[in-house]
């Protein structure tokens, strides 16, 4: 099977427990211990390969993706992963070790069992793979923004080339703005807001059954967050004025639907996905090569 896309289960919380689990929903079963994915998103970790959760979650991630492909339990494996721009170099190598330390994987994802060879891992930059395919109609220069849960990804491009002395990596990811709402909401309205329910009201810009007093302080909290990603390229000295900019991630719409500056040289990338496509599609035109 190629490559596989970790697109579906995002960087959920891990619940570990020992005995049978009396309902199997998002229950993956490996060496003899069961674990619940779902949830409150991880905590950040310096490194993804700091503790065996991401291996955990990119096994159920390959679970759903055999799933959605038929009745598939049993393939060779080809994993297109990301890491964050600035840390990609000094991690790459180690997260490509850590994903491929056992290369025939037996595992079980909802009472089903699967048994997967890990064949090959490439792992790429994120930001750059959310816009690869769109770099060979850049103007001379332009600054690609990536917007994550935890950090932000400034990608500055010149002549259609990344321009690594100028990359920076913010934490200041969606993230934090949402834990900031949901802090305040419970502070001055007693009233907690799911996280599920603000990313819904950022695409959709409408909650049902939601106080007034709690939707005017979430737009107050985003549009603070938006117009803090324009102050925070304007201190890199980026010109926003004039600079061509690409703004992806799950962030990019809280900067299109509530910067109080709306900019024409901006653009655009709404797909939360984006990056996992970037991923297979660098993933096959690398097997495609490797076959002639």
């Amino acid at each position: 099977m190629e490559p596989h896309k970790d697109r579906d289960i995002g960087f959920f919380n891990i619940n570990r427990g020992n005995p049978s689990p009396t309902f199997f929903k998002d229950v993956l079963e490996y060496k003899g211990k069961y674990y619940n994915i779902g949830g409150e998103r991880l905590e950040v970790k310096n490194t993804k390969d700091e503790n065996e959760d991401f291996y955990l979650l990119t096994l159920a991630a390959i679970a759903k993706e055999f799933s959605k492909r038929g009745n598939v339990t049993e393939s060779n494996v080809y994993l297109a992963v990301g890491l964050p721009l600035t840390r990609f170099g000094e991690e790459k190598q180690p997260f490509i070790d850590y994903l491929s330390k056992n290369e025939e994987v037996y595992f079980k994802f909802e009472e089903k069992e699967y048994h997967i060879k890990i064949v090959k891992v490439s792992v790429y930059p994120q930001c750059y793979s959310a816009v690869t395919e769109m770099i060979p109609n850049f103007q001379r220069r332009a600054v690609v923004v990536d917007i994550g849960s935890w950090t932000i990804d400034i990608m500055p491009v010149i002549n259609k080339k990344p321009d690594d002395r100028r990359c920076n990596s913010l934490p200041h990811g969606l993230i934090t703005c949402m834990r900031d709402i949901n802090r305040d909401c419970v502070k001055n309205f007693n009233y907690e807001v799911e996280e599920a329910d603000i990313e819904h009201y950022i695409r959709y810009r409408q909650l049902n059954n939601v106080p007034e007093e709690v939707l005017k302080l979430m737009d107050r909290y985003l549009m603070n967050y938006a117009d803090m990603i324009i102050r925070s390229l304007k201190e890199l000295e980026i010109n926003v004025q004039t600079t061509p900019i690409i703004i992806v991630g799950g962030g990019a719409s809280v900067v299109k639907n509530y910067c109080s500056v709306k900019l024409p040289n901006i653009d655009y990338k709404l797909d939360i996905k984006a990056n996992a496509k970037g991923y297979e599609m660098m993933a096959r035109i690398a097997l495609k090569n490797a076959r002639r």
